[in-house]
Formats: structure tokens, sequence, C-alpha cells
């Protein structure tokens, strides 16, 4: 599950105590391309402030018109969150522009968070990036026939799909995980030769592939554009999932809604 943050994940483990801000930001200098915001200004790990008064006082404001990401110390969920920033730039980095701008415009209307902001939130939060080389595999996640997709073709599952945990929250209940731990899926398709290249490879593609999406008007438009996705049921994320009884679970492998449309 925490492939993604291995590099910067391995660096923090010479620490023997929690990482203070200053950790944090010399993680981030030592990429190749350090983060930036989508408005082009250096990302800089800061004390987490009071409730704000004024607009650009703001959590998502702040990130985009200073480069300012408020962080906690010894806080697990602000950790994951500076780690995802490091894994996955681009991605966050469209995330908190889109937020930002929806922010000020229904700001000046007078209205308060929309359907897309909450699902932006969502897939920050509980986000999963599931890529596919077979759209058939594809399709039985979408129809939710999970014994299916994780039993019946297990074999194809494990060499033709890669399950990416992005939301900062999953990644801190990835601690301790627990049957009912559920993301919330984007499906992407690719070609095989994507499946075969290192990890470090892979996520670097997916976050500007995220990033695009994400960016793209009319590509979200509230939680239901996403598939959930159960966790634990993804092959070798528990060993409680060697046996086809544990997927006749229904508290967990819920059967779900009619979906719309083909994969991709």
């Amino acid at each position: 599950m925490f492939e993604p943050l291995q590099p910067a994940g391995e660096a923090l483990g010479t620490h023997s105590a929690w990482p203070d801000l200053d950790a944090y930001q010399r993680l981030a200098q030592a990429l190749d391309r350090p983060p930036v915001t989508a408005s082009g200004l250096p990302l800089r790990f800061v004390p987490q402030g009071g409730k704000p008064v004024e607009f650009s006082e703001g959590y998502e404001p702040r990130v985009y018109l200073r480069g300012e990401l408020q962080t906690r110390s010894d806080n697990w969920h602000d950790l994951f969150n500076a780690l995802v920033w490091l894994a996955f730039p681009k991605a966050k980095a469209a995330i908190n522009a889109r937020h930002y701008h929806l922010q000020r415009e229904r700001a000046a209307l007078g209205q308060g968070r929309g359907a897309l902001q909450d699902a932006l939130t969502l897939f920050d939060e509980s986000g999963v990036i599931v890529v596919c080389s077979n759209s058939e595999l594809c399709d039985l996640l979408k129809d939710f026939r999970w014994k299916a997709l994780f039993w019946e073709r297990r074999k194809e599952a494990v060499r033709d799909m890669r399950f990416v945990l992005f939301g900062h929250s999953l990644y801190e209940k990835a601690l301790k995980p627990y049957p009912g731990m559920t993301g919330k899926g984007l499906l992407f398709p690719v070609d095989e030769d994507f499946l075969r290249q290192p990890a470090a490879s892979r996520t670097a593609q997916l976050d500007a592939m995220l990033a695009q999406a994400i960016a793209t008007p009319g590509s979200l438009s509230g939680g239901r554009d996403f598939s959930p996705v159960p966790l634990l049921g993804v092959p070798g994320w528990t060993p409680h999932n060697e046996e086809p009884s544990y997927y006749d679970d229904t508290r967990y492998f819920r059967p779900g809604r009619t979906r719309d449309g083909d994969c991709g």
C-alpha cells in the first residue's frame, strides 16, 4: 500500500523522532523537481494558522497564492499529506488549483461548497488510482463483482491491474488496516508496457495523468464519478484474502449501484 511513498518515506526513516517542518522542506528540495503550485510558487511547509478571517487566509488559498502548505507537527494525517505532495506534486497542485478557483467563484456569488468541491476533497482524502490493461476486469470492478474480480480472475487482476493509494487519509488508515477500509477509485486504461515499468516511473506518469484529469473541465462532477474499492480485497494486501470465502462477506464486499458507461 505504501509503495508510492517509499522514496520519501525511506529518507524519513533516519529520524529518531517526528520530522519537523525543516525536515519536510529538505525532502522537497532534495527532489529532482521540487513541488510547485499550479500558480508557479515553490511549496513551503508552514505551521498551521488560526481560523481564517479573510478568503486569502484559508487553507487552499494560502497554498495557491503563497505556496504555503499548513502542516501540523507530530501528526500522521499531515505527515502523509506532505508525502503525497512529494510523490504526486502535479496532481496535488491540480486539486489545490481547482479548489481555489471554485472557492473564489462561489464566494463571489455568496454560495457555499458545491458537489465538485466535495468530490475533490473526497479524492484528496480517500482516492485510489486504478490502472488496468484489461477492460473486462475494469468492468468487473465498476459492476461491484468483487469475488469474480479478486478471486475467480485473481491471476489476471495481479497481472493486469494496479491499485495506487493517493488519499492521505487512506495512508493513515493503512497504519492499522481493517475490514471496511474502502477507497474512492478513478480508473485509467493503460497498455501492458505501462504496468511493466518500475514503480517510480509509473508513479510519475500517474501523477501527470491524474493532474490532467483533475484540471480538465467537466472531468469530475461529484462523488458518483468514483468507483468504490474495498482495499483489503486487493490480492496480496492482507493474508486473509487468500481464501475464497473472504469475498463472501457482503458487509464489506457490497453489491452496488448500476453503472453507466464503459471502462475509461
